[in-house]
């Protein structure tokens, strides 16, 4: 297994300098946010997507992801994260989802990016039923799948509370729908936690749809808010343990987003108490 950090703590620092910062303090991956103020694909030159590349190979660092979820750079005042969503009631609107996913997925493809990860529908408005949603969420989805093929870059959803696909059996129950294996999930464990789907009970059942994973720690309460590794009630050596069971190998990008303003101490405990605890497991994180 390997660690990687979501650069979407870093919002106060240029993409420059939160590369050089995620690496001197030893993690081997950063998740890139396509997103203000580090790689908004929609006014990212030629020239800033090159400073990107060479930034990444002097820190020898390796993208685990590109975070297509947030779009901070829309300003909707109703939630700067999650608007414009996938199933909101406006074509029009929902067309600035799927063409900024579009956008995503090329510059992953441009940057050598595997995955990239979006938004598990939206809110469900007014009295759209889950099925309405759903339906919603399928058509505005698919032109992004068949780009995703297209270009050999995985679409992974996550699975996120409050909106459309909460719980992992409303993804099961979604993705059924869809004959793509460009398409997969990215299971955050504080989400699932968050829903009452403690993660050590679900990483097994998820295994065969899981490509990345999103680590973050929830309190007790269960309440949406991420948390430093170490802080909250997720078990995390149970967690660690049933990932190497699985035998994935791939990327675990810690996302701490709440902590932009020392960043820098966050990521460090994070990788301090991570490592720690897949030592006790008996096995190394990269």
């Amino acid at each position: 297994m390997k660690l990687a950090f979501s650069s979407n703590a870093y919002l106060n620092f240029s993409i420059a300098e939160t590369i050089r910062r995620i690496a001197e303090i030893g993690y081997r991956g950063i998740e890139l946010l396509a997103d203000v103020p580090h790689a908004w694909p929609a006014g990212l030159l030629e020239e800033q997507k090159q400073a990107i590349r060479d930034a990444l190979e002097k820190h020898k660092l390796t993208i685990s992801n590109i975070n297509a979820f947030m779009m901070n750079a829309v300003a909707d005042p109703r939630q700067p994260y999650w608007h414009p969503g996938w199933t909101d009631p406006d074509p029009h609107y929902r067309a600035i989802r799927r063409e900024h996913t579009k956008r995503s997925l090329r510059l992953a493809a441009d940057l050598g990016a595997k995955n990239v990860t979006t938004e598990p529908g939206g809110f469900l408005l007014g009295d759209q039923t889950w099925k309405q949603g759903a339906d919603i969420f399928y058509e505005e989805l698919m032109p992004c799948v068949d780009l995703a093929g297209e270009l050999g870059v995985l679409l992974l959803i996550e699975p996120e509370p409050e909106l459309l696909i909460e719980r992992f059996g409303q993804y099961l129950e979604f993705i059924a729908r869809i004959d793509s294996p460009w398409v997969g999930l990215n299971f955050d464990v504080g989400h699932a936690y968050c829903v009452g789907e403690d993660p050590q009970d679900w990483i097994a059942k998820m295994e065969p749809h899981t490509r990345h994973y999103h680590f973050e720690d929830i309190a007790a309460s269960r309440v949406h808010k991420h948390l430093i590794p170490g802080h909250g009630a997720i078990d995390f050596g149970a967690t660690l343990s049933e990932i190497q069971r699985t035998g994935y190998d791939g990327w675990l990008t810690v996302e701490l987003y709440p902590y932009i303003d020392n960043p820098d101490a966050a990521a460090r405990e994070a990788r301090e108490f991570l490592t720690a605890q897949c030592q006790q497991l008996g096995s190394v994180m990269e």
